[in-house]
């Protein structure tokens, strides 16, 4: 998109009203940056490929390895990141280890993207 393709105001005009109602409803920094931190998660293909399928189904590192066609050090390493960003959680069943999506939030962001690029 060039400059030219966004549309201004033809006269400079500040609605201090409307500015100071969201202004006293905007976050802190330290929010705002840490919101940007776990969209930053969510731009990795790879990321977002394991999160989906964890969306379906909780799995060990070997089948989502095996799913993806990966090795499991490529995996391990992402879900540590998405471990790190509060997006997946694990738990223990013996010798294995088992990741499942964090909570509902992370499955509504996944849904919500979706439905968003397919409309």
């Amino acid at each position: 998109m060039a400059l030219n393709d966004v549309e201004c105001c033809d006269f400079y005009q500040v609605h201090e009203d409307v500015v100071r109602t969201v202004r006293d409803k905007m976050p802190d920094e330290d929010v705002l940056y840490d919101l940007a931190e776990v969209f930053k998660v969510f731009g990795d293909s790879t990321r977002i490929k394991i999160l989906y399928v964890l969306s379906e189904s909780e799995m060990c590192v070997c089948d989502i390895a095996q799913l993806l066609n990966m090795n499991q050090s490529a995996i391990s390493h992402q879900l540590r990141i998405l471990k790190q960003n509060q997006l997946v959680k694990s738990r223990r069943d013996g010798r294995a280890v088992f990741y499942s999506l964090a909570d509902g939030h992370v499955k509504t962001i996944m849904s919500q993207g979706m439905e968003h690029i397919l409309e």
